[in-house]
């Protein structure tokens, strides 16, 4: 849903608190894009939008649920992880993808762009100026190479489930089904509550992967839709947690409590980044809240990657994220597994 018809639905509808970001540009903080001051939407029953943004539908995902599935990736995330690895996917708002080894040096693009901020550069291959340019989109249909495309777009519950329910016959031979992914699928919830609806009434399991950084209506609204919730925990020191994610860690512990204690089926995901979180801390902070709650299905780790940052040239963003900080090895995850386990800690993977 675009930012306007955030803002008209919140002065038209005062009894609905609706998800939108109003704020400055801080170039400081987290990949050169604004901080959000969100307020979460608590969807209204069965509520159902015409259309949604996305940024990507992926076929064929083993790792976001069980079995083969189809993730659908939500635009749009109220936090600011120093060490996300889908910044294309912060802003509400589309995004201009360029990759210059695509392009072929024909210049079409050039003429096109209302604000100029496209120029020939070395050996006839585009430059953008990230400062000029609006993400209007304009120069992508003169790129026949697609150099240029545009990431995020306007999709409808139909469009979204048509290419969903392709796969449907490998969903049942794998026990697999759709996953709500993002950015975070609590910034649009009545988009992500219809399409959970509309895969649910085609007998789909449905996993929504969330940071729980919301308000807990939101995820209340959605429970009766949810097969699995893949709680994203990415750091149990409070202050911490607002150091690297930009907000403080408190409703999404609230959020994982009142989510086990209403009987939802969650599995909690730690991402593990080495100068960061990786520590024996955080490590405790795990144990200490999966003893409280033991009907959690179990902890899986996300050993951090760093192939994301070729997103940062290929979309004009920056990363307060050191380049020293690299993947942990094999050694390091199994110890922090083990570490896990012999605290009584049921490990997935």
């Amino acid at each position: 849903m675009p930012i306007a018809e955030f803002k008209r639905r919140a002065s038209e509808e005062k009894s609905v608190e609706v998800c939108y970001v109003d704020v400055g540009w801080e170039p400081s903080i987290c990949f050169g894009l604004p901080v959000a001051e969100t307020r979460i939407a608590q969807p209204r029953q069965m509520t159902t939008m015409a259309a949604g943004r996305i940024f990507d539908i992926q076929r064929f995902s083993i790792h976001d649920g069980p079995g083969i599935r189809t993730t659908v990736f939500l635009k749009g995330c109220p936090l600011r992880c120093v060490w996300c690895g889908n910044p294309e996917s912060i802003s509400p708002e589309p995004l201009l993808s360029y990759l210059p080894d695509k392009c072929i040096a024909c210049g079409a693009c050039v003429p096109v762009c209302p604000r100029r901020a496209l120029t020939a550069g070395t050996a006839g291959r585009v430059r953008v100026d990230r400062s000029l340019c609006n993400n209007c989109g304009a120069c992508v249909s003169e790129c026949a190479p697609k150099s240029l495309e545009i990431v995020g777009r306007e999709a409808t519950v139909s469009e979204v489930m048509e290419i969903v329910l392709r796969d449907r016959d490998y969903y049942r031979a794998s026990g697999g089904g759709m996953t709500l992914s993002g950015g975070e699928p609590l910034f649009q919830p009545d988009f992500a509550a219809a399409l959970l609806q509309a895969a649910k009434d085609q007998g789909l399991h449905c996993c929504v992967e969330s940071s729980g950084y919301a308000l807990w209506g939101a995820l209340r609204g959605l429970m009766p839709l949810v097969d699995l919730w893949l709680f994203d925990l990415k750091e149990t020191n409070d202050r911490l947690h607002e150091q690297y994610v930009g907000k403080p860690s408190e409703p999404v512990i609230s959020n994982l409590r009142q989510l086990h204690d209403a009987g939802a089926k969650v599995l909690i995901r730690c991402p593990m980044i080495p100068q960061y979180n990786a520590r024996t801390e955080h490590l405790d902070g795990i144990v200490s809240l999966v003893r409280s709650m033991p009907r959690i299905e179990g902890v899986e780790l996300l050993p951090y990657y760093d192939l994301w940052r070729a997103k940062l040239n290929r979309f004009g963003l920056t990363s307060p994220l050191p380049e020293s900080v690299k993947p942990p090895d094999r050694t390091a995850v199994e110890s922090w597994q083990e570490y896990l386990r012999s605290r009584g800690v049921r490990v997935i993977g």
